[in-house]
């Protein structure tokens, strides 16, 4: 099977909209207090954005335009894998030497720190695609999905790039820009497969 534009098009819209979906299913289960295996959650994240690294970046190659979109959509999944791959693999290992070691408490933190910096910075480009892709919908004819899509991605640019700014702990919540950024992910997934559809 060739992997023309529009089917690359396509997986990385269908890829995007599971990094949605799985960041709203953790956020759920969070909220509500849920038992559940990060590291089979996180773990899952992790593949989908390895193979979305590989689709997003050949749409971007392949793409008559968009390439902005695309290369955003492509590096956001790049160091998303980094952010979880700290969070699976340090988050526990540094919480118990931190726990058992007096004064390495710091340590943790500053995993963590380092891995929310990530996370917002994947929210903030996928902000920018969403931005890129919106205007192209709003260009083409889809006004309402257009117009909310390029919204959510100055939303969630503006809310990221604050708190990569100030710090995790500035004056804006870290959940209104993680909210943000799920936000604009899942328009931006319903963008992209509109425009999938209105390709020739």
């Amino acid at each position: 099977m060739e992997f023309t534009n529009k089917r690359t098009m396509l997986m990385t819209a269908s890829l995007v909209l599971l990094v949605a979906i799985t960041q709203i299913i953790y956020t759920a289960l969070y909220v509500a207090e849920v038992s559940f295996s990060r590291q089979v959650l996180w773990g899952l994240e992790a593949l989908i954005f390895t193979v979305l690294v590989a689709f997003a970046g050949a749409s971007m190659v392949q793409a008559k335009n968009c390439q902005l979109g695309w290369s955003a959509i492509a590096f956001s999944a790049a160091i998303n894998i980094v952010q979880v791959s700290i969070g699976l693999t340090l988050f526990s290992t540094f919480g118990k030497v931190a726990g058992s070691v007096e004064g390495a408490q710091p340590l943790i933190g500053g995993v963590v720190a380092l891995s929310f910096m990530i996370y917002y910075a994947a929210k903030m480009l996928l902000g920018l695609a969403a931005i890129v892709f919106g205007m192209a919908s709003l260009a083409k004819g889809s006004k309402a999905i257009g117009g909310v899509t390029t919204l959510a991605g100055v939303v969630a640019m503006f809310a990221n790039g604050i708190l990569i700014t100030f710090g995790r702990d500035g004056f804006l919540p870290s959940g209104v820009a993680g909210a943000s950024g799920v936000v604009a992910t899942l328009l931006l997934a319903i963008c992209l497969i509109t425009l999938y559809r209105k390709e020739d």
